[in-house]
């Protein structure tokens, strides 16, 4: 009896050890509704964060910037150098600084090291959780069910105690950090005080009612007034957000409220009596979304006439033209966006899809060429990739249009499908030429990942 007790222990520890680590990671990211793809708001949080991850001694190419289709006040870092926000901490945010401070501290996981070491206190908190539970275990075998059980389920709660002491030291050692990264760029910190002050200290009373082992994050009052110092000896204390940063804030939470929200609720921030340029901006989108044509290009013309130089006002008025079918009319305007905004693989995309829309075949050596110099920049852009593979197909390059599908289902992770798509171009592709090989390579490489898969199934089942 006791050797199958062991055997069965085992079996639960691994389960066991692989749901705190769900655990761990479902505590730090969140239930997010999906990705966002946005050219403009990308471009303003690079704007905000390339001198705070130079600062930090990082290079800005290597950290990845995702937002977050969410409503709550949230961003963290993941899987790396990649950096989420939430929409709903940039819809709440009342100036640039507040965005900014958050990214700031983000930017401190990242220069800290904290990823790689959260992963390393997960693994040395499992040692203490098992050994509870192995005694728990011999105890209830010994004849002492209620102690057995007492450690058993106290388990978790000794290796999240372990953890917490850690991520708390983390937090606010990313405080800091930010803090550092906005004086040396030469900005305020007031903006994470306020953010703090507004956006979570009012909710502490609730967090004070969890267990101890449950806190990741340090008090939102401890660490306000663990900033306040340093922040208030900055000698930039009293630097206002530049007004380049007011006017990018400005339009991305315009932009935001016009997609994500309902048009009433776009109609009630930005009322018709607000005719500056981000309420009509916000407007124009919530017209647009409700296929209300005629406002929203009217909004959209005057905006055009007082900025025809911005890219993202030419890229609104292509996209709101091609969605309602008019894909010829639509090429001018996301060509000039794109002349204005050059190399920007979202536009890109754009004009490549009008491209092809308006002119079929003849307007695929275009397309192609634009749809090429975005994946070479966002090599998993898998959208890119499928506009691609319907550009070849259109051109009769069957063995390219194979290889491009291959791609895009590799950059989603559907193996099976991007093996299928690889084998077929290596058919039709020519020998010893760059996209044969590149075939051949996705076959390796999705060949392998799911021979792995097969095999940690064919492991969990045993």
């Amino acid at each position: 009896m006791a050797a199958s007790l062991i055997t069965a222990l085992s079996r639960q520890l691994a389960a066991l050890a692989i749901a705190l680590g769900v655990l761990i990671m479902a505590a730090t990211p969140t239930s997010a509704q999906g990705l966002i793809r946005d050219a403009e708001i990308e471009d303003t949080l690079r704007a905000y964060t390339n001198p705070l991850f130079e600062a930090a001694g990082l290079e800005p190419s290597d950290i990845d910037l995702y937002i977050v289709n969410d409503p709550s006040v949230n961003a963290f870092v993941a899987g790396g150098q990649n950096i989420f926000v939430h929409t709903g901490l940039i819809l709440a945010a009342d100036t640039p600084n507040e965005v900014i401070g958050v990214l700031a501290h983000e930017t401190g996981h990242i220069a800290g090291g904290h990823g790689a070491r959260r992963s390393q206190d997960i693994q040395r908190a499992i040692g203490p959780m098992l050994l509870s539970i192995g005694l728990g275990v011999l105890a209830i075998a010994a004849g002492a069910p209620d102690a057995g059980a007492a450690l058993i389920s106290g388990s978790q709660a000794f290796a999240m105690g372990d953890i917490v002491r850690h991520t708390q030291v983390q937090e606010s050692s990313a405080d800091q950090a930010g803090a550092q990264y906005l004086q040396a760029t030469g900005q305020s910190g007031r903006g994470l005080i306020t953010f703090f002050n507004t956006q979570i200290r009012p909710y502490e009373f609730m967090v004070r009612r969890a267990p101890p082992w449950m806190m990741t994050h340090p008090y939102s009052s401890d660490r306000v007034e663990a900033l306040r110092q340093r922040v208030q000896a900055s000698p930039y204390y009293d630097t206002p957000d530049s007004e380049d940063y007011v006017r990018r804030f400005r339009f991305m939470q315009a932009k935001l409220v016009g997609f994500i929200q309902t048009q009433g609720q776009t109609l009630a921030r930005y009322p018709m009596r607000d005719t500056s340029q981000p309420a009509r901006y916000a407007r124009a989108i919530a017209y647009y979304r409700v296929s209300d044509l005629p406002r929203a290009r009217a909004e959209l013309d005057v905006l055009l006439q007082e900025d025809p130089d911005n890219p993202y006002f030419q890229e609104l008025m292509g996209q709101i033209l091609f969605e309602n079918g008019r894909a010829a009319e639509s090429v001018p305007y996301h060509r000039r966006s794109l002349e204005l905004a050059p190399n920007q693989p979202l536009l890109q995309i754009n004009l490549a899809r009008a491209l092809t829309a308006a002119q079929g075949r003849a307007g695929t050596d275009e397309a192609i060429e634009l749809l090429q110099s975005a994946v070479a920049r966002e090599p998993e852009n898998a959208f890119a990739w499928r506009e691609l593979a319907a550009a070849r197909a259109l051109r009769g390059e069957e063995g390219l249009a194979e290889l491009a599908s291959a791609e895009q289902n590799f950059a989603i992770g559907d193996y099976g499908a991007a093996l299928s798509f690889a084998e077929r171009a290596r058919r039709s592709l020519p020998r010893n030429t760059p996209s044969y090989q590149r075939a051949n390579d996705i076959v390796t490489f999705a060949g392998n990942e799911m021979r792995d898969r097969a095999a940690e199934r064919g492991g969990r089942r045993g």
